[in-house]
């Protein structure tokens, strides 16, 4: 009976999800610029003529690549989430689509022709690599959190490396910015004729994998014990995934969300099984991908608007949805946060710090890539490169500060700004103000990144209450903010018709053109912050001990963790508004004060602001004379430094 009554369900549930897909069809090929009819597309089709040659030539083309790529990523994320244990996992959240997207890049700069010939050897390149990373470094149990903050790094790298690569090669990626943001645009049919047999070889090969999985998703020991070759069925359901999403971003760029949202709503439906869940996965990620790009075109008739906008638009509420559920159902996840047991003094850490503060300032001061001169009243060196060294300095001090403040209330050494999306939705406010207002001048982006730091704090607040801010919760939270931030902000750089240069340097966090108004402001939010910021570290130090403990010491648990994170937050978001979207150094200067003073926060807090000024003012001056005169944003210079560091420190955690 109960095999019958699932039967009935998987065979209404595909009929809906069959029926959806042919009448969104039917609205998919009547839009474009050329107007008609569905009474006429159904008409005249068939017979020689304008409406023929626009549906064969342009519109069934993107239509079929649709239906491929979406049921490609579906089923990609139905497998990833097996093999992981971990419902937030996707193509897009695990780092294989930034990875597949860096190596385009890259062979569209250096390597062109290859790029033209073996698309999908490129593409297939990078989800390899970040394959590895996450499996590498996310160690055997697969800890959903563990996993998704790995992921989330390594699509950190991967995304600061693009940007560099963007911005130092503008004239060779621009072609690459719509595609980079997730498009089905096809000019004919050489994108289905390739990924087409692919994609279905490779589903016929994932159905045949459906019975090992469902005896592997009962555990890998249980599976063992049943005879099952347990490496050989991951090794195999791995290579499924990579080259299903490596196929689609090769073709139609990378499109995040679907491989989340389409297997989680197959499962809500009742559909259990991975035999049905892949054949169903595959039929709903189609009836999402197409449903996405015809309500993008109905949004803005006419114009092309990226489907990974609206994939972006409805996967983000998702994502925060999955993260909200995945942590009620999970330990609290304290972590050790890897301070040393035998600090150095906090006189003699200062001591050589400021030594190489002086030292790095001096240097900075003094050379600008090619002349050397040691005169800083000079009208040039004092109205320009002070203002600017001097400002990278606070704000590294800033970031620093709250790293401290947002690792200790989240007892994760992983946690920071970026971790928990400010960051990210506060590049997505900036650029959002400027597609809004197209005529905005740039210096009025820092009042759309607080607006977005804001929403971001807010959403993390309402969610987080009623669990006392348990800290996995949020973490995950942020994490899904941060994913939702960094598509939103790929989409408003492709809609917002301006320099996309002058954009993507604000987002990748620069002090380029800083004076000394911006001095002043930066000195002015440090003094405002760092008041609460010092309060607050006795109660933190008292969170160390755990909750329990902490609360029977008389500390009001939840009123603490909303200050610090209110303090953290408003510290990184003064300093997101100052010079864009400069993310790592919250995390990489806390971890190296730890490792120096020790677990107090007050010592740690003076070490990490130092520290912080030092690791900005370093980039900043790297970023400067590295290709003298063109400059790189001191941000990707801290995430490049900085990722490798975090992802070697996350193969150490325990």
């Amino acid at each position: 009976m109960a095999r019958s009554t699932t039967g009935k369900r998987s065979l209404s549930v595909g009929i809906s999800g069959l029926f959806l897909l042919v009448i969104l069809s039917f609205i998919h090929l009547t839009q474009g610029q050329a107007d008609y009819t569905v009474s006429q597309l159904v008409k005249e089709v068939w017979v020689e003529g304008r409406i023929q040659d626009i549906v064969l030539s342009l519109r069934l083309p993107r239509l079929a690549i649709g239906i491929l790529a979406g049921g490609a990523l579906a089923i990609a994320g139905a497998v990833l989430q097996t093999l992981t244990n971990n419902p937030l996992a996707s193509a897009s959240t695990l780092g294989i689509n930034a990875g597949a997207y860096f190596f385009v890049v890259v062979s569209m700069i250096f390597f062109p022709s290859m790029l033209g010939d073996f698309p999908f050897l490129v593409a297939l390149a990078g989800a390899v690599l970040s394959s590895v990373l996450v499996v590498t470094l996310a160690g055997k149990q697969m800890e959903p959190v563990r996993v998704a903050l790995t992921g989330m790094i390594i699509s950190l790298l991967f995304a600061s490396m693009t940007g560099s690569l963007q911005l130092l090669f503008e004239n060779q990626t621009n072609g690459l910015f719509l595609w980079g943001s997730g498009t089905l645009v096809q000019l004919n049919w050489n994108g289905v004729s390739f990924a087409g047999p692919m994609i279905i070889i490779l589903f016929i090969f994932t159905l045949g994998l459906a019975k090992p999985m469902d005896i592997l998703s009962l555990g890998e020991d249980v599976a063992s014990s049943l005879g099952q070759n347990v490496r050989v069925i991951k090794l195999l359901a791995w290579a499924a995934a990579i080259l299903l999403a490596a196929t689609t971003v090769s073709v139609v760029g990378p499109i995040g969300f679907i491989g989340l949202m389409a297997p989680h709503i197959v499962r809500m439906l009742g559909i259990r099984g991975h035999l049905q869940i892949f054949l169903q996965s595959f039929l709903w990620g189609s009836v999402m991908l197409i449903g996405a790009d015809v309500l993008g075109r109905l949004i803005q008739p006419g114009q092309e608007v990226p489907v990974g906008a609206m994939t972006a638009l409805v996967g983000g509420p998702w994502l925060l949805y999955l993260a909200w559920r995945t942590a009620k159902t999970h330990s609290r996840g304290d972590r050790q946060m890897g301070g040393t047991l035998k600090p150095v003094k906090l006189p003699i850490v200062v001591a050589i710090v400021t030594a190489l503060i002086v030292g790095v300032l001096t240097l900075a001061l003094s050379y600008n890539g090619s002349v050397w001169s040691m005169d800083w009243m000079k009208p040039v060196i004092w109205n320009f490169r002070v203002p600017r060294v001097l400002t990278a300095f606070i704000v590294g001090v800033m970031l620093a500060l709250a790293g401290v403040l947002l690792q200790g209330v989240l007892r994760n050494p992983l946690a920071d700004a970026s971790v928990l999306g400010v960051t990210s939705m506060g590049g997505a406010g900036a650029m959002l103000l400027l597609v809004m207002i197209p005529s905005i001048p740039v210096e009025y982006m820092p009042l759309g990144a607080v607006v977005g730091a804001a929403i971001a704090l807010g959403i993390i607040l309402v969610t987080s209450w009623k669990n006392n801010f348990q800290p996995m919760l949020v973490a995950l939270m942020g994490i899904a903010i941060s994913a939702f931030g960094s598509a939103a902000t790929q989409v408003f750089v492709v809609k917002a018709k301006l320099a996309v240069a002058a954009a993507l340097v604000w987002l990748s966090g620069s002090t380029y053109g800083k004076g000394w108004e911006d001095v002043q402001l930066a000195l002015i939010m440090v003094a405002i912050l760092i008041g609460p910021a010092i309060y607050l570290t006795r109660s933190l130090d008292t969170l160390t001990f755990g909750d329990d403990v902490a609360a029977g010491l008389g500390l009001s648990v939840k009123t603490t963790r909303v200050w610090a994170l209110v303090v953290g937050v408003a510290i990184s978001t003064a300093g997101v508004a100052i010079v864009g979207t400069i993310g790592f150094v919250g995390l990489v200067a806390p971890h190296i004060a730890r490792r120096l003073v020790g677990f107090r926060h007050l010592p740690l807090l003076v070490v990490s602001g130092l520290l912080g000024g030092l690791l900005l003012v370093t980039a900043d001056f790297v970023g400067r004379i590295l290709i003298a005169p063109k400059d790189i944003p001191s941000g990707l210079v801290v995430a490049l430094i900085g990722t490798p560091y975090l992802l070697y420190l996350l193969r150490k955690m325990k």
